[in-house]
């Protein structure tokens, strides 16, 4: 088995630069709160004009943990009114 010398370079990369710079600032996300809206009313208008519940249990489920997430992104009066009428609608659905 051949040994490696500095002069081969490393096979596994060990000779570049860091990827990973400890002193660079961390990058945030932060959507654009309209867009947010948007997908949130669009969503709260689907549970609304429906009957039942317009999703299968594995989507009901996906939205009932995504939606309050993505309302944190809102003011938080205008966060929990979404909440709270989200949360109600489901409830009259699986109700039904």
């Amino acid at each position: 088995m051949a040994r490696h010398t500095r002069d081969q370079g490393d096979l596994f990369g060990n000779d570049q630069p860091e990827l990973f710079d400890e002193s660079a600032a961390p990058r945030a996300y932060a959507p654009d709160p309209n867009d947010v809206r948007t997908e949130l009313h669009r969503l709260l208008a689907e549970v609304k004009a429906a009957k039942t519940l317009p999703w299968p249990p594995r989507e009901v489920t996906y939205y009932r943990k995504v939606f309050p997430q993505m309302a944190g992104w809102l003011p938080d009066d205008e966060a929990n009114q979404l909440r709270f009428e989200f949360a109600e609608e489901l409830a009259r659905l699986e109700a039904a």
